[in-house]
Parts: C-alpha cells; structure tokens; sequence
C-alpha cells in the first residue's frame, strides 16, 4: 500500500529568535547580580566580626559529576568556634521574577551561597569531571575572601601497544 496523502499536518514556521535580546538580558542579570554581591559580603563580614568569628574555611570537592562543599568551619583566632544562632539579610534575584528579593539567612548558609557563587564564576565547571578541589577562606579581619583550587587531570584514554 502506497500513501499518496500527507496524513500529518504542515509543521508550524519557526518563530523567529532575538539571541541578542536573549544575549543582552543575560548578561543584565549578571551585572545585577554582581551589583547586590558587595552588600551581602559587607552583611556577612560585619555579622561575623559581631559573632566574633575572625575567619571561615570552605572546603569544596568537584568529585565524580558532581561537586559540593565538603565543610563549613568557622574559627576564633586559632580556635574553631560554632556559629551563632544568628541570621542576616541576603539580597538576591530569583527566576521567576525581577525584583530583587530580601531573605534573612543564617550566617553559614551566606558563607555556602557566597562560595558556590564564587566558585562558578572561578572556576565553571569544576563540579563537573572531578575538575576542581580546594578551599576558601573567608576572613572577617581583612574584609576579603580567598580561594586555593587544585585542578585534576585525568584521562581516561588508553593506549595500549601490542607486539
């Protein structure tokens, strides 16, 4: 049996695409993002100093396909301390909306936003592939924030000689 007819419909014409608009509001949103990122330092920075904690150490694992923060410690000096119970507010955008949006978080949770943050605009893809390692050091005396990354090489090609 031979069809002769079409039996589906004509498929729509394709809608045409701005990928410079889509480009343009992109890298808005990033600047935007970057733009509420100081405060949110200042706000942890000042919260910490207030706790009494001098300093924060992130350490963070691109391990398998997928990375995460390993650990959050907080210290006195040379002494490790806990958090305090304390929150603070944190300004960000969200996907779904515009406006910038107010959240009080605890200081920990600012700590890991602000390191996976970081880490993305460091270091992109080091969650990925078993990229990346290392650790931050958030320190509260100096106002700044330092990152220590190791990259790893691996490859999984094989070349085996027979003779």
């Amino acid at each position: 049996m031979n069809q002769t007819e079409p039996t589906l419909p004509a498929p729509l014409p394709p809608l045409p695409i701005d990928l410079g608009a889509i480009f343009a509001g992109h890298a808005e949103r990033i600047a935007r993002i970057e733009a509420l990122r100081p405060g949110n330092q200042d706000r942890l920075f000042d919260g910490l100093i207030a706790a009494g904690i001098t300093h924060v150490t992130v350490t963070f694992d691109g391990t398998g396909d997928s990375g995460q923060i390993d650990s959050i410690a907080a210290w006195s000096s040379d002494k490790p301390v806990d958090f305090p119970a304390v929150e603070i507010p944190y300004v960000a955008l969200t996907w779904d909306t515009p406006e910038v949006e107010m959240r009080s978080l605890s200081l920990e949770d600012v700590v890991e936003k602000l390191a996976y943050d970081f880490l993305d605009d460091t270091h992109d893809g080091w969650e990925t592939n078993d990229r990346a390692y290392g650790e931050f050091c958030f320190d509260a005396r100096a106002r700044c924030i330092h990152i220590e990354f190791n990259e790893r090489s691996l490859s999984s090609e094989r070349f085996p000689q027979e003779f």
